[in-house]
């Protein structure tokens, strides 16, 4: 299947990232704490920069929305989304699960993912309506698993849940009935998801760079991707709630009861 030109100016530019990425993990790099008090680095900066470089070459007039270098003309049809390491705690201490994500907005729907862990190993990627791919193999979700008791839950950041005793109550009598529960979390449990390895995800803290092209990916894949409300996602979203069935994913969001 050809690839669209949208789809094209993602590889190339996960590729000229990936390259920055690489340097500076064989080579190392300073640290700095922004505002928020999360870290931040050259190749944070760097990546995205070669990023939005591929991108604004090939479409001057897009959106833009990155980590590290903020937003411009967001007024355009086409927002791109760009986190260009998602997991800088990881990088820094030379841990794998870090990825850069790239996704694409149109008229505030998201219609592009790419997912790319250079040290992992690992890229997928979608576009509405062409499938989900991990390494260029078509990749979909377990359709099987309908039941809570069946299911493998994958769980992230919950600070915002576990602050929260009706929810926090309600995922721990979830965790006591599921099959398995693992923490895999960033961008590998939803590679797992859409690959059909795992069958469902609960996060209540994540930021939509975090997010927006692992939506796309596992909605591509044949899954169920919102927040934790069961509404779409947004520019403003933090939580997520991600299943492989639909039914599994109602069960899901009834019980937690997130409002």
């Amino acid at each position: 299947m050809q690839a669209s030109p949208f789809l094209e100016a993602a590889q190339a530019a996960a590729d000229a990232a990936e390259k920055v990425i690489r340097h500076y993990y064989e080579h190392g790099v300073d640290v700095e704490t922004k505002a928020d008090d999360t870290p931040v680095t050259r190749a944070d900066v760097e990546s995205e920069e070669a990023i939005r470089s591929v991108i604004r070459e090939r479409f001057p007039d897009h959106g833009f929305y990155g980590e590290e270098t903020g937003q411009s003309d967001m007024d355009s049809d086409y927002v791109w989304l760009i986190d260009p390491i998602d997991g800088t705690k990881s990088f820094v201490r030379r841990y794998p699960f870090f990825s850069t994500q790239i996704a694409l907005m149109y008229k505030g729907e998201l219609v592009l993912g790419l997912s790319n862990g250079p040290q992992f190993g690992e890229r997928a990627w979608a576009e509405k309506g062409q499938g989900a791919f991990l390494n260029g193999e078509r990749i979909g979700v377990e359709k099987g698993i309908t039941a809570v008791d069946r299911a493998t839950l994958s769980t992230g950041n919950l600070r915002s849940l576990a602050a929260r005793g009706d929810c926090w109550n309600a995922l721990g009598g979830i965790v006591a009935e599921v099959n398995r529960v693992r923490g895999y979390g960033d961008f590998y449990h939803y590679h797992l998801l859409a690959r059909g390895s795992i069958d469902c995800i609960v996060e209540s803290d994540v930021n939509i760079l975090d997010i927006a092209a692992l939506a796309v990916i596992v909605r591509e894949a044949g899954g169920t991707f919102t927040d934790l409300a069961g509404g779409e996602l947004d520019l403003d979203t933090g939580t997520v709630l991600a299943a492989g069935t639909p039914e599994l994913h109602a069960t899901l969001r009834e019980r937690l009861g997130w409002s």
